[in-house]
């Protein structure tokens, strides 16, 4: 699926769509208080490990959600599947290894096996939200410090029988058939090679932060007015001084009487 700029890897591994924004309609499922918030924050912890390349550390932990609306969701099908449902939401409890991650990064070749995660969605169903439970433990195949395949190995789907056909047809033509493959493939090596970088710095400090900042300077330091000229300087000499010109303005009239 597309995906916006607010995308942690993590959902794309687990639903084989991107955290997208929404098609700017009312939501039939409004978004979490401070489900953005979350979302960057775990951004940030993974981009931190990314970037850093410290094997040694705190694993990547986040409890994050996301929604979508209808109209994302139905531009991630195909003509295998399709989202006949309406908004959706979905939860995790994340939890990667970092030194399976850097091995991953800098190794030629290393598989990372995400540990079983449960997702808790929700997802609208004529017009009622209908709870759906979904277990996957997705493995990735790196070389040379990228993605170079994705499977979203999908365990088990709770929840109403259409919904519970979708979800399992898309993981299984994912698998199977590859119909996600490239464009999850490419979202992930984006992610880590490209976004992180544009993000943050290698220490995890956010670089809009720094945006913020410069343009908070500039205001709090407005440019100084033109200093005043030699000319006007000696406008307010003593009075000798600015006594001259108009001694040879008086001369200039004395003539021309």
């Amino acid at each position: 699926m597309q995906q916006s700029r607010q995308r942690p890897f993590l959902l794309v591994l687990l639903l084989g769509a991107g955290l997208a924004a929404s098609a700017g309609r009312a939501l039939g499922l409004e978004p979490d208080p401070g489900e953005q918030k979350a979302i960057k924050a775990c951004e940030r912890q993974l981009c931190t490990a990314v970037l850093g390349r410290a094997p040694a550390g705190p694993d990547v932990k986040c409890d994050v959600a996301k929604t979508w609306d209808r109209d994302t969701l139905k531009k991630g099908g195909s003509s295998s599947v399709s989202w006949g449902f309406g908004d959706a939401r979905c939860a995790v409890d994340l939890n990667l290894s970092r030194a399976d991650l850097i091995a991953a990064l800098t190794q030629p070749k290393h598989v990372v096996r995400v540990p079983e995660h449960q997702v808790k969605c929700v997802v609208e169903q004529d017009g009622k939200p209908k709870p759906v439970l979904v277990r996957l433990a997705p493995k990735l195949e790196f070389k040379n410090g990228k993605a170079d395949k994705i499977w979203i190995n999908l365990n088990e789907v709770d929840g109403p029988t259409a919904v519970k056909a979708t979800v399992s047809l898309a993981a299984s033509l994912e698998d199977n058939l590859g119909i996600f493959h490239r464009s999850m493939v490419k979202s992930v090596n984006k992610f880590l090679h490209t976004r992180c970088g544009e993000r943050y710095h290698a220490d995890g400090r956010p670089k809009d932060v720094d945006a913020d900042t410069k343009t908070a300077g500039k205001a709090a330091d407005p440019k100084p007015s033109k200093p005043a000229t030699a000319k006007a300087n000696a406008s307010v000499e003593t009075g000798s001084t600015a006594a001259k010109p108009a001694a040879k303005s008086n001369a200039v009239s004395a003539d021309a009487k």
